[in-house]
C-alpha cells in the first residue's frame, strides 16, 4: 500500500471539507456545495469529453488505474541489481546454459523473457532489439493510462467553466427578480468548483503518480537489459555491478556498498 498516494487523497478531501465546515454556518454549509445538476454537467460532460477522446477499452482501463496509485511497486531496482550480480556469478563460474536452470524460480517475466534469449545464444543486438521492443509497448500502454487522466485534468475545469456559463445566462435570463441574482450566482460557481476539484484532487495526482510508476518500471527494465548483454559479453560481475549502479542514487548506492558487492 502506497501510504503517500492514499494519505495524500484523504488530507485534500478533508481539509477541503474541514475549511467548508469551519465557518459560521458550521456544517450546514455543506450544503451549499451541493447541486446535482452541476455534477451532471462537470463530472459527466467532462467524462463524456474523456470517453470521446479514447476507445471504450482504454477508457474503462483508465478508470480502472486509479487503484494503481495505491499500490506499492513489487520490483526495488536494487535488488533486481543484486540478482543480476548474482546469475553473472552462476554464468562466470558454471557457464550461460546454467542459467536456464536460475531462470526457472524467476517470477519477473521480462527477466526470465531475456535470460532464455542468452542461453539460447541470441545475438547481442538481436537480444537488445526484442527486450527494448517490450520495453517500448509497456511504455505506450502506460502513456495511453497516463493521458486518460491527463486528459480529464484538462476536460474538468472546462467543463466547470461551460456549468457557469449555463448558470449565469440562467440567472441574467432572471434578472428581473434580484432575490435569485445571489442564488443562481452561487450555483453557477459551484461548476468551475467541481471542475477544479475533478482536476487538482483527483486528475492530476493520479497522472503524477502513475508517470512515478512508468518511469521506476522503466528504469528497472532498462538495468535488466543491460545486466543480461553484460553477462552475455562475459563481463567481470564487478564490472557488471558497477556499471548497472549509475542508475541508482548516491544513498542507494551506499546501501548497496553497506551489504556487500558482486564477487569475482
Amino acid at each position: 500500500m502506497d501510504l503517500a498516494s492514499l494519505l495524500g487523497i484523504i488530507l485534500g478531501f478533508g481539509l477541503m471539507i474541514f475549511g467548508i465546515i469551519s465557518g459560521d454556518q458550521g456544517v450546514s454549509a455543506l450544503g451549499n456545495f451541493l447541486d446535482l445538476n452541476s455534477v451532471y454537467i462537470t463530472i459527466g460532460g467532462s467524462l463524456a469529453g474523456v470517453l470521446a477522446s479514447h476507445t471504450i477499452s482504454d477508457f474503462l482501463n483508465g478508470l480502472k488505474s486509479f487503484t494503481l496509485v495505491f499500490k506499492t511497486p513489487k520490483a526495488d531496482v536494487g535488488e533486481v541489481i543484486k540478482h543480476i550480480i548474482d546469475l553473472s556469478n552462476i554464468a562466470r563460474k558454471e557457464g550461460l546454459l546454467a542459467l536456464e536452470e536460475a531462470a526457472n524460480g524467476i517470477e519477473d517475466e521480462f527477466l526470465k523473457k531475456g535470460i532464455m534469449l542468452v542461453v539460447d545464444g541470441t545475438d547481442p543486438e538481436l537480444v537488445r532489439g526484442i527486450m527494448e521492443a517490450d520495453l517500448m509497448c509497456v511504455e505506450s500502454r502506460h502513456r495511453t493510462t497516463i493521458g486518460f487522466w491527463e486528459k480529464w485534468a484538462a476536460l474538468g475545469p472546462a467543463w466547470g467553466m461551460i456549468g457557469t456559463l449555463i448558470g449565469l445566462i440562467n440567472m441574467l435570463k432572471l434578472m428581473d427578480d434580484p432575490s435569485t441574482v445571489g442564488p443562481s450566482m452561487a450555483i453557477a460557481l459551484i461548476t468551475t468548483l467541481y471542475g477544479s476539484i475533478i482536476a487538482n484532487w483527483l486528475c492530476t495526482p493520479t497522472a503524477a503518480k502513475l508517470k512515478v510508476n512508468n518511469d521506476t518500471e522503466v528504469m528497472i527494465k532498462e538495468v535488466t537489459v543491460e545486466g543480461l548483454l553484460s553477462i552475455q559479453a562475459g563481463e567481470n560481475p564487478r564490472v557488471i555491478e558497477e556499471k548497472l549502479k549509475s542508475f541508482l542514487s548516491p544513498k542507494m548506492r551506499e546501501s548497496m556498498l553497506e551489504q556487500g558487492g558482486g564477487e569475482e
